[in-house]
Protein backbone atom coordinates (compact mmCIF):
# COMPACT_ATOMS: atom_id res chain seq x y z
CA UNK A 1 0.00 0.00 0.00
CA UNK A 2 1.37 3.14 -0.98
CA UNK A 3 1.62 6.45 1.52
CA UNK A 4 1.01 9.40 0.13
CA UNK A 5 1.02 12.57 2.18
CA UNK A 6 0.98 16.46 2.55
CA UNK A 7 0.31 16.53 -1.42
CA UNK A 8 0.35 20.05 -2.80
CA UNK A 9 -0.66 21.80 -6.31
CA UNK A 10 0.99 24.64 -7.72
CA UNK A 11 3.12 26.05 -10.56
CA UNK A 12 5.90 24.28 -12.32
CA UNK A 13 9.34 25.45 -11.61
CA UNK A 14 12.09 24.88 -14.07
CA UNK A 15 12.34 21.20 -14.64
CA UNK A 16 15.17 19.20 -16.18
CA UNK A 17 12.65 16.56 -17.61
CA UNK A 18 9.71 18.63 -19.42
CA UNK A 19 10.09 21.74 -21.04
CA UNK A 20 7.44 23.70 -22.01
CA UNK A 21 6.90 25.47 -25.49
CA UNK A 22 4.61 27.34 -28.12
CA UNK A 23 5.02 26.61 -31.38
CA UNK A 24 3.66 29.22 -33.41
CA UNK A 25 2.73 28.54 -37.62
CA UNK A 26 0.82 29.19 -40.70
CA UNK A 27 -1.19 26.24 -41.54
CA UNK A 28 -3.08 26.81 -45.32
CA UNK A 29 -3.28 30.89 -44.57
CA UNK A 30 -4.35 30.94 -41.41
CA UNK A 31 -1.78 32.15 -38.27
CA UNK A 32 -2.09 29.02 -35.56
CA UNK A 33 -0.23 28.74 -32.43
CA UNK A 34 0.12 25.02 -30.16
CA UNK A 35 1.29 24.85 -26.93
CA UNK A 36 3.44 21.34 -26.00
CA UNK A 37 5.86 20.01 -23.76
CA UNK A 38 9.71 18.55 -25.08
CA UNK A 39 10.40 14.82 -23.42
CA UNK A 40 13.44 12.34 -23.56
CA UNK A 41 12.85 9.98 -26.18
CA UNK A 42 12.21 6.55 -24.23
CA UNK A 43 12.07 2.68 -24.76
CA UNK A 44 9.78 0.10 -23.14
CA UNK A 45 10.18 -3.84 -22.75
CA UNK A 46 7.86 -6.89 -22.88
CA UNK A 47 9.73 -9.58 -20.85
CA UNK A 48 8.67 -13.02 -21.20
CA UNK A 49 10.00 -15.64 -18.56
CA UNK A 50 10.60 -18.33 -20.25
CA UNK A 51 10.62 -20.44 -16.54
CA UNK A 52 7.89 -20.15 -15.70
CA UNK A 53 5.84 -18.87 -18.55
CA UNK A 54 4.64 -15.24 -16.83
CA UNK A 55 5.28 -11.85 -18.04
CA UNK A 56 7.14 -9.34 -16.30
CA UNK A 57 6.10 -6.04 -15.39
CA UNK A 58 6.62 -2.90 -13.18
CA UNK A 59 3.97 -1.49 -10.96
CA UNK A 60 4.41 2.30 -9.47
CA UNK A 61 2.93 4.98 -8.33
CA UNK A 62 1.82 7.71 -11.24
CA UNK A 63 1.62 11.34 -9.53
CA UNK A 64 -0.58 12.45 -12.97
CA UNK A 65 -2.84 9.78 -12.89
CA UNK A 66 -3.37 10.10 -9.05
CA UNK A 67 -4.11 13.93 -9.75
CA UNK A 68 -6.38 13.38 -12.71
CA UNK A 69 -8.29 10.27 -11.63
CA UNK A 70 -9.14 13.00 -7.82
CA UNK A 71 -9.62 15.83 -10.10
CA UNK A 72 -12.22 14.07 -12.75
CA UNK A 73 -13.71 12.60 -9.15
CA UNK A 74 -14.10 15.71 -7.59
CA UNK A 75 -14.98 17.43 -11.01
CA UNK A 76 -11.96 19.47 -10.74
CA UNK A 77 -12.06 21.76 -13.75
CA UNK A 78 -8.57 23.80 -12.97
CA UNK A 79 -5.66 23.70 -10.63
CA UNK A 80 -6.39 26.00 -7.89
CA UNK A 81 -4.64 24.66 -4.68
CA UNK A 82 -6.96 23.27 -2.39
CA UNK A 83 -9.85 22.49 -4.08
CA UNK A 84 -9.19 18.82 -4.31
CA UNK A 85 -9.73 17.05 -0.57
CA UNK A 86 -6.87 14.97 -1.22
CA UNK A 87 -8.42 12.52 2.23
CA UNK A 88 -10.98 11.38 -0.30
CA UNK A 89 -8.33 9.96 -2.78
CA UNK A 90 -6.94 6.45 -2.29
CA UNK A 91 -2.95 6.19 -3.31
CA UNK A 92 -3.91 3.60 -5.35
CA UNK A 93 -5.83 4.94 -7.66
CA UNK A 94 -2.73 6.29 -8.86
CA UNK A 95 -0.97 3.04 -9.12
CA UNK A 96 -0.44 1.37 -12.67
CA UNK A 97 0.76 -1.48 -14.49
CA UNK A 98 3.51 -1.20 -16.95
CA UNK A 99 5.89 -2.60 -19.17
CA UNK A 100 9.69 -2.21 -17.73
CA UNK A 101 10.60 1.44 -19.65
CA UNK A 102 13.16 4.23 -19.59
CA UNK A 103 14.25 7.47 -20.75
CA UNK A 104 17.20 8.03 -23.17
CA UNK A 105 18.70 10.40 -20.86
CA UNK A 106 22.73 9.03 -21.55
CA UNK A 107 23.54 9.82 -25.37
CA UNK A 108 26.49 7.38 -25.18
CA UNK A 109 24.13 4.23 -24.42
CA UNK A 110 22.06 2.82 -27.77
CA UNK A 111 18.08 2.44 -26.98
CA UNK A 112 19.17 -1.00 -27.05
CA UNK A 113 21.50 -0.69 -24.35
CA UNK A 114 19.29 1.31 -21.83
CA UNK A 115 16.49 -1.02 -22.59
CA UNK A 116 19.07 -3.80 -20.79
CA UNK A 117 19.84 -1.27 -17.96
CA UNK A 118 16.05 -0.52 -17.48
CA UNK A 119 15.53 -4.25 -17.18
CA UNK A 120 18.38 -5.02 -14.51
CA UNK A 121 17.68 -2.02 -13.01
CA UNK A 122 14.05 -2.61 -12.84
CA UNK A 123 13.18 -6.00 -12.86
CA UNK A 124 16.20 -7.77 -11.86
CA UNK A 125 17.89 -9.34 -14.54
CA UNK A 126 20.46 -9.20 -16.29
CA UNK A 127 19.79 -9.75 -19.90
CA UNK A 128 22.39 -10.35 -22.59
CA UNK A 129 21.77 -7.59 -25.18
CA UNK A 130 21.74 -10.06 -27.79
CA UNK A 131 18.30 -10.89 -26.57
CA UNK A 132 17.09 -7.76 -27.03
CA UNK A 133 14.46 -7.81 -30.23
CA UNK A 134 13.62 -4.28 -31.44
CA UNK A 135 9.39 -4.40 -32.53
CA UNK A 136 8.54 -0.81 -33.33
CA UNK A 137 8.62 2.90 -32.44
CA UNK A 138 5.66 5.25 -32.57
CA UNK A 139 4.89 8.61 -30.91
CA UNK A 140 3.33 9.38 -27.98
CA UNK A 141 1.14 12.35 -26.45
CA UNK A 142 0.77 13.54 -29.94
CA UNK A 143 -1.27 16.82 -28.60
CA UNK A 144 0.96 17.31 -25.81
CA UNK A 145 4.60 15.92 -26.32
CA UNK A 146 5.08 13.76 -29.59
CA UNK A 147 7.73 12.15 -27.88
CA UNK A 148 9.09 9.06 -29.63
CA UNK A 149 8.89 5.62 -27.76
CA UNK A 150 10.94 2.49 -28.56
CA UNK A 151 9.95 -1.02 -27.97
CA UNK A 152 11.82 -3.90 -27.59
CA UNK A 153 11.04 -7.53 -26.52
CA UNK A 154 13.27 -9.57 -24.49
CA UNK A 155 13.18 -13.32 -23.01
CA UNK A 156 14.46 -14.31 -19.93
CA UNK A 157 15.36 -17.40 -17.10
CA UNK A 158 15.27 -17.52 -13.84
CA UNK A 159 19.12 -18.16 -14.05
CA UNK A 160 19.12 -14.26 -15.12
CA UNK A 161 17.63 -12.85 -12.11
CA UNK A 162 20.38 -11.09 -10.15
CA UNK A 163 18.36 -8.94 -7.79
CA UNK A 164 14.96 -8.07 -6.63
CA UNK A 165 14.97 -5.25 -8.99
CA UNK A 166 12.54 -2.27 -7.72
CA UNK A 167 14.78 0.45 -9.41
CA UNK A 168 17.31 3.08 -8.24
CA UNK A 169 16.50 4.41 -5.14
CA UNK A 170 18.52 7.40 -5.36
CA UNK A 171 16.35 8.18 -8.57
CA UNK A 172 13.26 8.53 -6.14
CA UNK A 173 11.71 5.16 -7.43
CA UNK A 174 9.55 2.87 -5.89
CA UNK A 175 8.87 0.14 -8.61
CA UNK A 176 7.35 -3.27 -7.52
CA UNK A 177 8.16 -6.08 -10.59
CA UNK A 178 4.57 -7.97 -11.46
CA UNK A 179 4.28 -11.61 -12.62
CA UNK A 180 0.76 -12.95 -15.02
CA UNK A 181 0.61 -15.81 -16.73
CA UNK A 182 -1.09 -15.39 -20.33
CA UNK A 183 -4.40 -16.10 -19.12
CA UNK A 184 -4.60 -13.63 -16.05
CA UNK A 185 -3.17 -10.98 -18.93
CA UNK A 186 -5.90 -11.92 -21.25
CA UNK A 187 -8.45 -11.27 -17.70
CA UNK A 188 -6.79 -8.16 -17.23
CA UNK A 189 -7.07 -6.88 -20.54
CA UNK A 190 -10.76 -7.48 -20.79
CA UNK A 191 -11.94 -5.23 -17.80
CA UNK A 192 -13.58 -1.57 -18.60
CA UNK A 193 -10.86 0.50 -17.03
CA UNK A 194 -7.22 -0.53 -17.54
CA UNK A 195 -5.04 1.49 -15.38
CA UNK A 196 -2.06 1.07 -17.70
CA UNK A 197 -1.01 3.34 -20.76
CA UNK A 198 -1.75 2.55 -24.54
CA UNK A 199 1.47 1.53 -25.24
CA UNK A 200 1.45 -0.71 -22.60
CA UNK A 201 -1.85 -3.05 -23.88
CA UNK A 202 -0.52 -2.47 -27.63
CA UNK A 203 2.60 -4.49 -26.40
CA UNK A 204 0.45 -7.24 -24.73
CA UNK A 205 -1.62 -7.54 -27.74
CA UNK A 206 1.66 -7.69 -30.28
CA UNK A 207 3.39 -10.65 -27.58
CA UNK A 208 -0.32 -12.33 -27.95
CA UNK A 209 -0.24 -12.10 -31.87
CA UNK A 210 3.75 -12.74 -32.09
CA UNK A 211 5.22 -14.73 -29.48
CA UNK A 212 2.50 -16.28 -26.79
CA UNK A 213 2.89 -20.45 -27.05
CA UNK A 214 -0.59 -21.44 -28.82
CA UNK A 215 -1.40 -23.86 -25.85
CA UNK A 216 -1.14 -20.66 -23.42
CA UNK A 217 -3.42 -18.28 -25.78
CA UNK A 218 -6.09 -21.14 -26.15
CA UNK A 219 -5.92 -21.77 -22.43
CA UNK A 220 -6.96 -17.67 -22.36
CA UNK A 221 -10.18 -18.30 -24.70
Amino acid sequence: MEQIENVKVGPMPPSQFLKPFRLEFTQNGRKRFWDFVKLHESVSIIIYNTTRNVLVFVKQFRPAVYYNTAATAQSVCNEVQGEIDWSKVPPSSGVTLELCAGILDNPKLSPKEIAKQEVLEECGYDVPLENFQYIISYRSGIGVSGDKQNMFYCEVTDQMKVSEGGGLASEGEFIDVVEMTIPEVRNFMSQELVPSPGGFLFGLMWFLANKAPAEESRSGN
